[in-house]
């Protein structure tokens, strides 16, 4: 690698205003870190010299140091990522504009790994030090640290930035007084950790090309369950229960807590007479046979593709099948299947629980299978059934849904092309799980996030070609985040492969249903 400065060595830059600053980075640097730093001295003026000096290129652009907090809460040793630099309104001759980095999930992650307290916001860059009156009109306009270089240090960089400041002072107090010293230390303690962190941001700027799968995120089913609470609280008013989460996804799950929805696990939760949802999973007779008997107001989200697994529940055990259900033991949806009929039901959750599984007759025995599982999995235990029970019978059409299908073959495709396949997705998502498990069957390597702040730097480090897919329970606005984070990482192709095209509808309970 050439270096900025046309030598051999790291092709970005880390910037710190101080020597304590610089001497503390220098711990936490590895041999090859990818970045050359650099002491600018302090406040604008020497920052813009020290910018005016760097050469152009393509390297990685980073600023850290200690900064002022703004923000209540902040302490001593706090982090704080910049998500956008911007610069004092009343500051003489600054950089026009905002400079802001998609990427500083990715950054907030890898310090959050390393145990450290880090917050996510904006950076203020001013021409003095701030206190008193000026703290609180900079944190007025959301801006959690104040600095006197970043700003200008950035300007005009066109390579993937970023900034991280270390809280030293905070907005408890005044800026000079004896404890200052001490909270400096405190600060430069965490630099350390800081230029680990940095160092594995640079790495994983080899990424080049997102490959994005489609279908992705939201199926009719998922977007159908959110509507329906979405509504109720509309039409109701919080708070509206819902027993277990309505799909599985955590932010689906926060956004509707912030607007009135309380989740609960069980009924007896419920205060009497409160308007109670079911999720999208479905639930057992004996639950809904538990509202009715306590005259729970309550509104149906199961997804219509699980009622159809349930209606073939009762058909088959109306006859006297012994039904075994290809699924995963604790998820909801087969919980919900199984107490249609405990005793006539039987869990067959992988191959080798089909070669033991015992019915009551070899000749009167059918199969249902989790919506949400991965095809391949199911034919296989599907194939073992059928070797010991000839006779077996299955469901009219598929019981794996469309979107489930549509992703993993998507997935599939995609893994072929990527070094790396990222699904966003919740660790309770049994059909993000299994596009996990699709595409390391595909050849690729590939992890589970829940958002950006879950994607692990290291695994970035070599890789050209990243896939990207996304849970049927997934908001479409994780992807975009995501893909946001890798673009502004370096990626500087984003194409998508597409295996289906969705255009299935539910319509809503009529509970909820528009008049």
């Amino acid at each position: 690698m050439t270096g900025p400065d046309g030598s051999d060595g790291p092709d970005g830059m880390l910037y710190a205003p101080m020597r304590l600053e610089v001497t503390a980075l220098r711990r936490g640097l590895p041999d090859r870190p990818g970045l050359a730093l650099r002491r600018t001295g302090v406040g604008p003026r020497r920052a813009r010299s020290a910018a005016t000096a760097r050469r152009s290129g393509t390297g990685p652009v980073a600023v850290a140091g200690i900064g002022g907090g703004l923000a209540l809460g902040l302490a001593p040793g706090d982090v704080v990522v910049a998500s956008e630099i911007r610069v004092d309104p009343l500051t003489p001759h600054g950089p026009p504009g905002v400079l802001r980095m998609p990427d500083a999930g990715l950054l907030v992650g890898a310090l959050r790994r390393r145990g450290l307290r880090v917050h996510v916001g904006p950076v203020v860059s001013t021409h003095r030090l701030v206190d008193g009156a000026t703290r609180a009109r900079l944190a007025a306009t959301g801006a959690l640290v104040a600095d006197l270089e970043s700003a200008w240090l950035l300007a005009g960089v066109s390579a993937p930035a970023a900034c991280v400041r270390v809280v030293a002072d905070t907005a408890a107090g005044p800026l000079y007084r004896p404890a200052t010293v001490r909270r400096v230390r405190t600060a430069l303690r965490v630099l350390p950790a800081v230029a680990a962190a940095l160092a594995e941001w640079a790495a994983a700027q080899s990424v080049q090309r997102v490959v994005l799968a489609s279908p992705r995120s939201f199926c009719a089913g998922v977007e159908r369950a959110i509507a329906v609470v979405e509504q109720a609280l509309r039409r109701h008013g919080p708070p509206v229960y819902v027993r277990k989460q309505i799909v599985h996804n955590a932010r689906v799950v926060d956004d509707l807590r912030a607007l009135g929805a309380v989740f609960v696990e069980e009924l007896d939760e419920v205060p009497d007479g409160a308007l109670t949802v079911f999720s999208a999973h479905g639930v057992a007779p004996a639950v809904r046979q538990e509202a009715a008997d306590r005259r729970l107001p309550v509104i149906d989200a199961t997804c219509p593709l699980v009622t159809k697994v349930h209606a073939e529940a009762r058909r088959f055990v109306g006859r006297g099948d012994t039904v075994l259900l290809i699924g995963h033991p604790g998820h909801e949806e087969t919980d919900g299947t199984l107490g249609e009929a405990p005793e006539q039901i039987r869990l067959v959750p992988d191959p080798a629980a089909a070669e033991t599984v015992r019915v009551d007759d070899p000749a009167r025995v059918s199969y249902l299978v989790q919506t949400t599982l991965a095809t391949d999995e199911a034919a296989a235990i599907i194939g073992a059934l059928r070797r010991r029970f000839p006779a077996l019978s299955g469901p009219g059409s598929d019981d794996i849904c469309y979107a489930t299908t549509n992703r993993q073959r998507a997935v599939t495709a995609v893994a072929g092309q990527a070094d790396l396949v990222l699904v966003i997705g919740s660790a309770n998502s049994s059909n993000s799980r299994r596009l996990v498990e699709v595409a390391e069957r595909a050849g690729s390597r590939a992890y589970l996030v829940d958002d950006v702040g879950c994607v692990d730097l290291r695994w970035l480090d070599g890789v050209a070609t990243v896939g990207v897919t996304a849970g049927a329970s997934a908001p479409p606005g994780l992807v975009d985040e995501l893909i946001a984070a890798l673009t502004a990482l370096g990626a500087g192709e984003v194409s998508e492969h597409s295996a289906a095209v969705e255009d299935v509808r539910f319509t809503l309970p009529k509970e909820v249903r528009q008049p």
